[in-house]
Order: structure tokens, then C-alpha cells, then sequence
């Protein structure tokens, strides 16, 4: 795709509603939903060289991909993006046509016994979007979204800290390794490739790499590229474009403790229902309450007002009881963030951060402990 821009007499386009409704429903998920700037709330239609591309962006991430159709002219137009999306999936037939006529400012919309007509944006203020003529590499696709599936529900969601907010991916020889904090926790996964890796080592924002997990699930890779300060992924004839975040990540290897005072093996969906279950009653902040002791972990909660749930699992513990605190919710992604039947539970103190390990799955799982009352 021609990322500059250039306005032509005339745009009609006669293709497949269902065709045109799903290439919509990708594109609009870059859709920017803040008001500031107008344009950015718009998806972009342009016709070049016998094909349709759709592109949205709200300038962290772009979405681009293409469609066939009967098409003529090699205009470019700039549409309200929710609802051209919402009415396109309403539209009575399987046929739909669109047409643009230079200065008119409006996209007419006609399939079966409906026609529209939509006001449309200039699209010269619609922002130049990332070069995609760069070299890409194929990266196995199963490989890095079970990473970033792991690894991108511990970035923060605070915009006061960009770099927390996204995640740090870096290509080490075969490996991938990712690495996200929201200052409170921490997930890092190492992960072997069968391919050889990219050049690569930035803080991409998480947001981006989970719409390349909804893009990307199913298909047998993914091609990666960089092109100055963004990262370019493609899957088929979707495109998806990322800023890389500035700044320095926490260098995660030095928060990962090196020694425990207690190191418990433990099965996972068992523990993971029960910290369920006791969560139920980890309202308000409240912490969950778990207590090693001479082979038993119980597992407490207790809002004021609201309830209390105590639950034990049998384990493979002696040694001196450590009982701490964490949150319900960082706790059990954690674990749900594990497919082994087994984690490990490293501990220190009760002051000091719990580790969720599994060694099998190279991942570890950090969490700062609440200070617990009495």
C-alpha cells in the first residue's frame, strides 16, 4: 500500500458485504475513541491497483488490510469508522457497492433494496502511516502469542507510566524473551524458536501485541519487521503497526530473587480453584491469605461486611510457617498464565515478593506481598 496519501476523481467498489464487514471489524479496532482529533475516528478507504485497503489508526497502532472486488478509479476516502463498520454488518445483501465522488463529501452505500449516503472526512488530514516495504521475517506464530499471553496481563494500564505499559520483546539468538511489569508484578518467558529471530529489541505497547494475538490466532506465522520507530507485523494481507515506546525497562533479571527460604511444589488447577473460590471474598482490596505451614497451605479471605472463606490443600512442606499476603487477582493470572500441571512457589519472607515459577514453560511470575494486619 501507498502510505502517502494522493486523491483521485472517483472511487466505486462492488464487493462482498461479508468480505467488507470483516476486513471492517479488524481495522476498526484501531479506531481511535478520543474526540481530539476528528479524523482519527474515521477508517480509510483507498482503491489502488484493483484492490480496496482499509487503514485505521489512533496513532499508537495502525491496522491496514486489503479485499477484492469489482473496482474502478484509485481514490481515497476517509469514513466514520463505527458506523460504517455497524451499518456494513446490517446490510441486507451479499453485494455492496461504494462510491466517492471527488468534492462531493459524502460515500454512497448501496446494497439491495438499501442505499445511504455517509459524510465523509477530508482525507488529507488523515495521519501518514508507517512505510510496510521493509524487510520481515517469519517467526512461528504459536511461539510468540502463547508468549505474550503469559507475559502481557502484567503490564500496567497506568498512561502516567508509558514504559510499564508496554512489553519488552527481545530476540536472543533462538530465543524470545518478553518481560512485563505494572510495578507490582512481574512476568517474564523465555521461549525457543524454530526459526531464525529478527533483530529486535524494543517495548512494544501491550495493547498492540494483544491485537496481534486476535489477529494472528490460527495461522502458522507471523512476519515481523522494524522500519524506524515502529514494528511492523503482518499475518496474510493484515497489517498491524506499532510505535516502540522510549525509555529504559526495569532491568527484570536483577528484580528476580537468585535464593528462597522455601521452595513448594504444588498442582495447579487445584490451587488455582481454590484461590477462586477464597477470592470470591477478597473484596475492596482485601488480600488473600495463604499460610504454609507443616504440610498444609490454607488459603483465607475477609472483607468487613461482606464475608470471610477459609480453604486447605495438602502439600510437601516443612520448615518454619510463612504465612503472606497477595492480591486475589494478580495471584490467580499467575496461575492461570500456567498450562503445567505443577508450579513452583518460591518464598522468602512475608515481606518479600512471591515467585510463581514453572521451569518446564521457562516462565516466572513475580508478585509484591500485601503487608497483612495482625
Amino acid at each position: 500500500m501507498n502510505t502517502d496519501i494522493a486523491t483521485g476523481s472517483a472511487l466505486r467498489v462492488t464487493c462482498s458485504r461479508s468480505d467488507l464487514a470483516a476486513a471492517l471489524s479488524v481495522v476498526a479496532r484501531a479506531v481511535s475513541s478520543r474526540g481530539a482529533v476528528q479524523v482519527l475516528s474515521g477508517i480509510l478507504l483507498q482503491a489502488e491497483e484493483g484492490r480496496l485497503t482499509l487503514a485505521a489508526t489512533d496513532m499508537e497502532i495502525s491496522m491496514r488490510t486489503t479485499i477484492t472486488g469489482d473496482i474502478t478509479g484509485e481514490a481515497v476516502v476517509v469514513v466514520p469508522g463505527r458506523l460504517l463498520t455497524d451499518l456494513v454488518r446490517l446490510l441486507p445483501d451479499d453485494s455492496v457497492t461504494l462510491s466517492h465522488e471527488e468534492g462531493d463529501g459524502v460515500l454512497a452505500i448501496v446494497s439491495g433494496s438499501h442505499s445511504s449516503r455517509l459524510n465523509v472526512f477530508s482525507a488529507e488530514d488523515f495521519p501518514r502511516l508507517p512505510q510496510l516495504d521493509v524487510p520481515l521475517q517469519k517467526i512461528d506464530a504459536s511461539a510468540l502469542l502463547e508468549t505474550v499471553d503469559k507475559v502481557g496481563r502484567a503490564a500496567s494500564r497506568d498512561e502516567s507510566r508509558p514504559v510499564l505499559t508496554g512489553v519488552l520483546v527481545r530476540f536472543e539468538g533462538d530465543r524470545l524473551v518478553m518481560a512485563a511489569t505494572d510495578s507490582y508484578r512481574l512476568a517474564v518467558k523465555e521461549t525457543e524458536l524454530t526459526t531464525a529471530a529478527p533483530d529486535l529489541d524494543a517495548i512494544i505497547p501491550a495493547r498492540a501485541l494483544q491485537e496481534l494475538v486476535r489477529l494472528a490466532t490460527g495461522t502458522e506465522y507471523v512476519e515481523l519487521g522494524v522500519h524506524e520507530n515502529y514494528v511492523i507485523f503482518s499475518t496474510g494481507e493484515t497489517w498491524l503497526t506499532s510505535r516502540r515506546i522510549d525509555g529504559q525497562f526495569p532491568n527484570y533479571k536483577q528484580l528476580l530473587p537468585e535464593t528462597f527460604e522455601a521452595e513448594i511444589t504444588i498442582p495447579r488447577v487445584a490451587l488455582l480453584e481454590v484461590v477462586r473460590r477464597a477470592g470470591v471474598m477478597a473484596q475492596r482490596n482485601a488480600p488473600l491469605r495463604l499460610r504454609f505451614a507443616e504440610g498444609e497451605l490454607t488459603i483465607s479471605a475477609q472483607t468487613q461486611d461482606v464475608g470471610e472463606a477459609t480453604e486447605s490443600l495438602p502439600i510437601d512442606f516443612a520448615g518454619e510457617e510463612i504465612e503472606i499476603g497477595f492480591n486475589p487477582d494478580f495471584l490467580r493470572e499467575g496461575l492461570e498464565a500456567v498450562s503445567s500441571d505443577t508450579i513452583q512457589f518460591k518464598l522468602i519472607n512475608r515481606l518479600r515478593p512471591g515467585l510463581v515459577a514453572a521451569p518446564d514453560e521457562s516462565f516466572w511470575y513475580l508478585i509484591m506481598p500485601i503487608r497483612l494486619a495482625g
